[in-house]
């Protein structure tokens, strides 16, 4: 009988990369984001990565499981979120540690969910590399050869604003705060990545101004599908009136307002295909969200979700209730593109573009970063995940975050910066 191998060793690397002054409902990105960066080694000398956020919280629960994994088979997927639990000192009967934010619901339990997907996608990779597999094989091989993306479109300043007591980031994109200015960062996701289709982070400006900005879209891109995501910023009326005067522009409106039971309502009176990564983002939540018709397209997130497998789990259920699915993104790294791309590859319902922050990071820890031609990635038959950890940038991002102390995500205290009366402002905001 085959031996399988063991993780002798387990490593969490935070880091810090850097991230344009893009806006959103809450507020502005930082100049830097946290990530982590997982690393699993075994017995016969094969190693895998993975990846996911990098705040604070997460930071210490997957801490306390690369002490908890180490001499356990790499193989021994199903029980890493218990181990978690138990790792962290969590209890199932755990309250909520945080009131709900752009990223849904945060829970112990999709703490607990983010992390393990960090060290599943890395055992998946250094197996891949002992079996001299891809990924996308020990899912149960691709269906499709490419991964089509969505150009990711953000209002934005030109720069990060002076008071931070660092120096910031700076790139060549230039100021989009008006439909002219979201049509040229449209025009050159295409120009330079062939993108086909466009998402819209709304949320930022009075929701008419935003209707302009998709309307100038539609015009300069008219055979482009085009989606709207406020993050919930909006009211029901205002998500009615805006998804009616859009009408067929729109391929669905994402998160247009907050909650089930107002996603439900815009639902019921416009008949408009719905998306969220903020009501659905756990299994517990999907029976109230279908049952309700509140969401007909969920947007999958391995690092929500619990890993790639869960995610092929989250597929299967939307297609037994004719629920559509398509992915969200974060302000991630290429070794989540990397894990994004193998899974979306596997799953047959993905019947939409997916969501990717590229190619807004422009760092990475990988040797060959991802690039995008035509709007899509090739899905890589190299073994693993068909990535090489770059240990120079890791450690220079690393390096980073020790030197300038950001350790969680924070849009409101970004914004504080450059306007210090600056509140998170209630939802809806408009």
């Amino acid at each position: 009988m085959p031996r399988v191998p063991v993780i002798t060793k387990a490593t969490v690397t935070p880091v810090l990369i850097s991230d344009p002054p893009l806006l959103n409902v809450l507020g502005v990105h930082q100049p830097y984001a946290p990530r982590l960066i997982v690393e699993l080694h075994t017995d016969d000398g094969a190693s895998g990565v993975g990846e996911t956020y990098g705040d604070s919280v997460y930071l210490k629960a997957a801490e306390s499981l690369a002490a908890a994994v180490e001499g356990r088979p790499v193989t021994a997927l199903n029980g890493l979120r218990d181990l978690a639990y138990e790792s962290a000192g969590f209890t199932d009967d755990a309250p909520e540690f945080d009131p709900a934010g752009l990223r849904g619901r945060r829970s112990d339990e999709k703490l607990v969910r983010s992390v393990v997907s960090a060290f599943e996608v890395a055992s998946f990779d250094a197996l891949g590399k002992i079996l001299g597999l891809p990924v996308h094989a020990l899912l149960g091989g691709r269906i499709r050869d490419r991964v089509p993306y969505s150009a990711y479109l953000f209002y934005r300043w030109a720069e990060h604003p002076e008071g931070y007591p660092y120096e910031v980031p700076s790139d060549d994109w230039g100021e989009a705060v008006d439909p002219a200015g979201v049509v040229r960062q449209a025009r050159r996701f295409v120009e330079e990545y062939g993108f086909t289709s466009f998402k819209l982070k709304g949320g930022v400006f009075p929701a008419e101004e935003e209707v302009e900005a998709v309307r100038a879209l539609a015009k300069a891109f008219p055979d482009a599908p085009q989606r709207l995501d406020p993050n919930g910023g909006w009211s029901v009326e205002t998500s009615v009136r805006v998804i009616e005067d859009l009408g067929d522009l729109l391929e669905y409106a994402e998160d247009p307002t907050a909650g089930l039971d107002g996603m439900a309502q815009v639902r019921e009176r416009t008949g408009a295909r719905l998306a969220t990564n903020m009501c659905v983002t756990g299994f517990d939540e999907i029976p109230e969200a279908f049952g309700l018709d509140a969401v007909q397209v969920v947007l999958s997130d391995h690092h929500y979700w619990g890993g790639l497998q869960a995610t092929r789990e989250l597929a299967a259920i939307c297609r037994t209730h004719d629920v559509e699915l398509s992915m969200h993104s974060n302000t991630h790294l290429g070794i989540s593109l990397a894990a994004m791309t193998h899974v979306a590859s596997v799953v047959p319902n993905l019947n939409y573009a997916c969501d990717s922050h590229r190619p807004w990071q422009t760092e990475d820890v990988i040797t060959r970063p991802h690039r995008f031609t035509g709007g899509a990635l090739d899905v890589p038959d190299t073994p693993g995940l068909g990535v090489e950890l770059d240990r120079d940038a890791l450690g220079a991002l690393h390096e980073r975050w020790l030197r300038l102390g950001v350790r969680d995500r924070d849009d409101v205290a970004a914004m504080r910066v450059a306007d210090p009366g600056w509140t998170q402002p209630p939802l809806p905001r408009w």
